[in-house]
């Protein structure tokens, strides 16, 4: 496939950590239908592309600009860190603006809340929402600005909406002729990929593209596979340049120091959120209100058990489903790390409801992509048969990834 543009991939040498030699993954399918990647755990500390300020400062030089930010981005300086706006302040350069996606750029809000625009307390910048009805910066918003830097922390989830705030970033910087400097952060979820494709006509803002639910990128490589597969509108390209992370490749355990949203509070909900999300478009209580999010499920109609929560107004959820009820389900903190789509959670919960008629809403069907999810859950069929049925469409997905892959 030819790709118009051409991808800077740059090679940073801030810290004198030496180089990592990117090798092509080694794919297995594995009986569920699951994919996921086989290669040795790096030795070295993984150096994300912010802490590379000598690779990209160049770049930064007498140019207006704007940056999509929020809590997770930061340049790491041992046990501490510094966040990005910040610190390109301290060198003097021109950051005009702050593109602030879902959550806000303190990553303190409930998903699916209003962002408003509003001045950063502490720097004054504008800081522009671009969730909500502004998805897209407006070519006002984008007035007077030379390039834009991409620095999200990702979770590998298609229902996470950085890599749609991405998709539309990048179709309004190719219409305006603004490049975007992206700087590359681990995907924790980026060991396996699994799940059914989305299909077109389910296109939403929890789900873009044709992938699967787990899609085993990170947002550079993401960035890649949007421009080559020619996903923005009219097929234009964006002028992208990634900074790799050094010493990572799709087996690298990383555990995220800042928690990227305000209900995935650690390694372990990370880890579960591509499985429980699923419960969202459900009846059935993943804990938020609780400080347990996407470690648990459980709802007051299922089974009572010696497990339960009760959720209460907290941060992240002002309103939380099942507010002051107690919840009978699973507590899944202690759970095994997922290398696969766990589907048994959620059949099982279907299957001991006793309100199976209104269990599934609309919105499931987004955040699965296809309507066939709930229909093969309704009619009974086995984890196996549902996950061989996902086999040709991962397959195909893999074969497409892989022209992407920087790690």
């Amino acid at each position: 496939m030819n790709i118009k543009n051409t991808f800077f991939i740059v090679l940073a040498s801030l810290f004198s950590l030496g180089s990592c030699q990117s090798q092509k993954n080694e794919m297995k399918s594995i009986t569920d239908v699951q994919i996921s990647t086989v290669s040795s755990t790096p030795k070295k500390a993984i150096v994300v592309g912010a802490n590379q300020l000598k690779s990209y400062l160049p770049l930064l030089k007498n140019k207006h600009i704007g940056i999509v930010a929020n809590q997770t981005s930061v340049i790491f300086k041992g046990v501490s860190h510094t966040h990005i706006v910040d610190s390109l302040l301290s060198h003097n350069l021109n950051i005009q603006k702050v593109f602030a996606p879902e959550h806000g750029f303190r990553g303190k809000s409930d998903a699916g809340e209003h962002i408003a625009n509003k001045k950063d307390s502490k720097t004054g910048i504008d800081i522009i929402s671009i969730y909500g009805k502004n998805k897209k910066p407006s070519i006002e918003q984008l007035n007077g600005l030379d390039m834009i830097i991409f620095d999200i922390q990702d979770v590998g989830a298609r229902f996470y909406t950085y890599i749609s705030s991405l998709h539309y970033v990048m179709e309004a910087c190719a219409e305006n002729n603004i490049p975007i400097l992206i700087l590359d952060r681990p995907n924790p979820n980026g060991h396996y990929i699994d799940g059914p494709i989305l299909e077109s006509k389910y296109k939403s803002f929890v789900g873009m593209h044709p992938i699967p639910i787990v899609h085993g990128m990170t947002i550079g490589e993401y960035a890649q596979m949007i421009n080559g597969e020619k996903w923005l509108n009219n097929e234009i390209q964006c002028d992208i340049t990634i900074i790799k992370c050094k010493n990572y490749n799709k087996s690298s355990t990383y555990s995220l120091p800042i928690k990227p949203s305000p209900n995935l509070p650690n390694d372990t909900a990370i880890n579960l959120y591509p499985s429980l999300c699923f419960f969202e478009g459900t009846i059935i209580s993943v804990g938020r209100g609780t400080e347990m999010q996407f470690q648990v499920y459980g709802a007051p109609h299922l089974p009572k058990d010696d497990f339960s929560f009760t959720p209460k107004p907290n941060e992240g959820a002002k309103y939380p489903k099942y507010e002051g009820k107690s919840c009978y389900g699973k507590d899944l903190r202690n759970s095994d790390k997922l290398d696969l789509l766990n589907l048994e959670w959620l059949t099982n919960a279907y299957k001991q409801s006793s309100n199976k008629g209104v269990f599934f809403n609309s919105f499931f069907t987004k955040l699965a992509g296809t309507k066939k999810l709930q229909q093969q859950i309704e009619k009974g069929l086995s984890v196996k048969n549902i996950k061989q049925s996902w086999s040709t469409g991962l397959q195909n997905y893999n074969n497409m990834r892989e022209q992407y892959l920087l790690y």
